[in-house]
Formats: C-alpha cells, sequence, structure tokens
C-alpha cells in the first residue's frame, strides 16, 4: 500500500505540481486549501506525512501556518511534518521546527530535493517504530554494522552505535557534537560506512582551516582565471564528494559570511562554480561536528539558527572520556597494539596497577591524549610491561616541573623563538587545525594568524 501524503497550501497552482510530483514518486496524496479543512482530512484519512505551507491568504507573520502546524501535533503527535517556505521567511520554518516540524523546504523547490526530505523523513520514522531492542549488545551491533574503528561498549556509546545504525541508511543530516579528541571523526566514517553511499566518496573539511576569502573556491571550485592565481581549473569539496558524503568538521568556526553561502547550499543542493555563473546541483550527504556550543554562539550572533536546524535534524553527543572509563583498558590495549606494530615493538602489555591508574586520570584531552600517551611510553620505554612511572612524567607534571625540564635555559633563545618554536611545534601536533592550535596556545584564531603571519609559518 502506497504512503499517502496531505498537501496543505492555498495556492492551486502549487497544490497541482506537488500532487503531479508525488504521483510520478509513486505517492498517494490528498489535498487542503485551508487549516480547517487540513485537520478534517487528518481526522477522516490515514495520512503518513503533511506537506504544509507556513503562510494562506497571503498573511506573512506565518501566525496561521504556526497554529495548524501546532494542532497537527496535539492530533497527531508522531506524524511528520515538512514544512514549505520561501527563503525570506526561513526564520518562521526555524519556529516551525522548534514547535515538532520534522524539516523545512524553501519555495521555489527542486524536486529532487523535496522528494529527498520527504524519503528522509518517512525512513526515519519507520526507524524510530521498527521495533529494534532498546539496548542492544556491542556483539549484535556488530553482527549487522561495520563499527570496527570504534572501540568500547560504554553505554552511552552504545547509543550513540544504536543511532547509528537506525539513521546511517537514510540521508539524514547528522550533528556531531563532542569535546576536541573524542572521536567525531570516527562516528562519522561510521555513518558513512553504514549507508548506501559507502561505496562513493567520504569528504571530509576542516573548515577551521579555511579562510573566508578562500571558502568559496575551497567549497565550490573554481574555474581558471576567476582570481589571481586561478590558473586552472578545480573541483571544489563539494563536487568532489558527489553520490557520497561530506564531513563538514569544526562547523563552530564559520563566519557569518561563510555560513550564509554554506546555508544555500545545504538548502537548494545547488551552487555555483567561482568564476561561472552555471548553477550546478550536487547531491551528497551532510554530516558536521564541533567542540563548540552552537546554542550558544546563536545567543551571542555568532552562528545562525537556520543553519543549525538545517545541520542538525539529528544530534549525536559523544562523551568525554572521563565520562567512559571502562573503555580506557580496551582504547589502551587496542592502541598499543597497533603502535607495537608500527615500531615493530611487539609483546607489549600494560600492567594492571598501570591500567587502574590511566583509568584515573582526567584525560582533558580525551581518546587523542590517551593515544598520545601511549605511543610516548612504547617509544621511551625498553621494557615490555608498561608501569606507571612510563606514563606518569608526562602526564602529572605541573608547570613548575615544566619549567624546569621543557623550556630552554636564560640566554639561549629570544622569547620570539621560543613562541615560534612552541607554534610550529603545535601545528604539528594537530596537523596544521588551527581551531585546536589556537586553543592549545590560549589565543584566538585571528591572533594565531597574525603569528603564523609574522614568522612566515604556512598555515
Amino acid at each position: 500500500m502506497s504512503t499517502t501524503i496531505l498537501i496543505v497550501d492555498d495556492d492551486a497552482s502549487i497544490i497541482t505540481s506537488l500532487a503531479l510530483l508525488l504521483k510520478q514518486a509513486g505517492y498517494q496524496s490528498r489535498t487542503a486549501t485551508s487549516p480547517a479543512q487540513a485537520l478534517d482530512e487528518l481526522k477522516s484519512n490515514s495520512i503518513e506525512l503533511v506537506l504544509q505551507d507556513m503562510n494562506f491568504s497571503r498573511q506573512t507573520t506565518g501566525e496561521e501556518g504556526l497554529s495548524l502546524l501546532q494542532q497537527i501535533k496535539s492530533l497527531q503527535p508522531n506524524l511528520p511534518v515538512i514544512l514549505m517556505t520561501a527563503w525570506g521567511s526561513i526564520s518562521l520554518a526555524v519556529k516551525g521546527v522548534k514547535a515538532g516540524a520534522h524539516d523545512f523546504i524553501t519555495k521555489p523547490w527542486t524536486n529532487e530535493q523535496l522528494l529527498q526530505s520527504i524519503r528522509t523523513t518517512l525512513s526515519l520514522v519507520a526507524a524510530s517504530t521498527n521495533g529494534r531492542p532498546t539496548s542492544p549488545s556491542r556483539e549484535e551491533l556488530d553482527k549487522q554494522y561495520d563499527f570496527q574503528s570504534i572501540v568500547g561498549r560504554n553505554p552511552k556509546l552504545l547509543n550513540i552505535l544504536q543511532t547509528i545504525s537506525r539513521v546511517s541508511t537514510t540521508d539524514a543530516s547528522v550533528l556531531i557534537t563532542g569535546e576536541s579528541g573524542t572521536g567525531k571523526e570516527l562516528i562519522a566514517e561510521a555513518i558513512h560506512k553504514n549507508s548506501y553511499r559507502k561505496d562513493k566518496p567520504f569528504v571530509k573539511v576542516n573548515l577551521g582551516g579555511i579562510s573566508q576569502t578562500l571558502f568559496e573556491s575551497e567549497m565550490f571550485g573554481h574555474v581558471k582565471g576567476a582570481f589571481t592565481d586561478a590558473r586552472q581549473d578545480r573541483k571544489g569539496r563539494f563536487e568532489i564528494a558527489h553520490g557520497g558524503t561530506i564531513f563538514l568538521d569544526e562547523i563552530g568556526d564559520l563566519d557569518a559570511a561563510c555560513q550564509v553561502k554554506l546555508l544555500r547550499v545545504l538548502q537548494d543542493r545547488t551552487y555555483e562554480v567561482l568564476g561561472s555563473s552555471e548553477t550546478r546541483t550536487v547531491d551528497v550527504r551532510v554530516i558536521s561536528a564541533t567542540n563548540a556550543n552552537l546554542p550558544e554562539m546563536i545567543e551571542a550572533g555568532e552562528f545562525r539558527e537556520d543553519l543549525l536546524y538545517r545541520l542538525n535534524l539529528i544530534a549525536l553527543h559523544v562523551p568525554p572520556l572521563r565520562e567512559r572509563r571502562d573503555d580506557i583498558p580496551p582504547l589502551a590495549n587496542h592502541f598499543l597494539l597497533n603502535i607495537a606494530n608500527i615500531y615493530r615493538r611487539n609483546n607489549f602489555t600494560i600492567s594492571e596497577s598501570a591500567m587502574k591508574w590511566l583509568q584515573h586520570l582526567p584525560w582533558h584531552g580525551n581518546i587523542r591524549q590517551l593515544k598520545q600517551a601511549i605511543e610516548r611510553a612504547v617509544l621511551m620505554t625498553p621494557k615490555d610491561i608498561l608501569e606507571i612511572d612510563d606514563f606518569s612524567m608526562p602526564l602529572t607534571m605541573d608547570s613548575n616541573d615544566l619549567v624546569k625540564n621543557s623550556l630552554p635555559t636564560a640566554g639561549s633563545m629570544t622569547l620570539e623563538e621560543i613562541e615560534r618554536a612552541m607554534i610550529t611545534q603545535c601545528m604539528q601536533q594537530f596537523g596544521g587545525n588551527i581551531s585546536k592550535v589556537a586553543e592549545a596556545l590560549g589565543l584566538s584564531r585571528a591572533a594565531l594568524y597574525r603569528r603564523l603571519e609574522k614568522f612566515g609559518i604556512s598555515p
């Protein structure tokens, strides 16, 4: 039996167009031209999804549309609703999402964009009601999904894996939050690996490392001659990711101008190559990640609320390592095996006392810090069994010890030379990630960029 979708709009031409599109896509449709008629349709027919316009009778406030949405959710709380509104009224759509709508589409829409939103919404609803066990074991999850790169069985981690198992087969956008070093990129890769896009590209973009002036060229590409140094055509990240998944890391680092440009491509799935007037369409699944508090940034006027709601149809929060201490032993042994193989030092183990000691450390750098600690211990000790002493010095050193053991003697280097060396070391340690380097050095990104330019260090 085909899915029945209720179209609610007071424009007859739009109703006709949508009804034809849905019929061609294999859906049945019912129509309503007013809120009262829409509610009557819901009471007398079996409806699986609602496509609802937010503006009726040419009123622009949207109050009638919001009121209808609230009545629909009161009548059928689990019925998915996709809102339709003009680009200039996205703030109205955001209010609708807060009121319970699943997604919003701007007019004029593209047919594929609208159908993709319908498919994704219906898939998410089906996944949440398909009777899967609420607390599957790690073994049960591993039988059906590829989670090989994710180590651990803490309940918080298992909840994340369970969510991935439900949403990976949809095209829902996912926002991954969590502290630096918690493994957000691995979560994004797991979503891609378990999706129908797994054989297509998985393109990682560190937005924190892209300046405003280069954003359009990096993301959308450029044609030869678009600007002074554009000596040949170049594909942008979205074009490279076509058919697959694009992972937008450090999404909180985008400035206001770049946020608008990103919102347009996420909204319409269209973009223009820099230096060209040709509009291109892209088919990508969008996953983003940040360690920033985006709601606080919205309150401060630093992040667009409509962009947040476009990104986080599904939100995943990765807990810090200190909240999943039971996963430290398997993680430590996993890193130990891999690192020992790399350095051809087999038969390494961690003593029971050292493992317990590791489990009680604060791990402000999370999993990344644990991995670095294991690698450092493997390199520094001649023994086959790692004890507390093999870890303790670099992990528990206080500021006085740091001065005595790490800084050069007075007179051997100038302050500028020390500053340059520290910035260079951090750039190497964090792989050129501007946001992480700035955080580690206690600088703003702008201040770090000034120092990079001052010392001639390439970002």
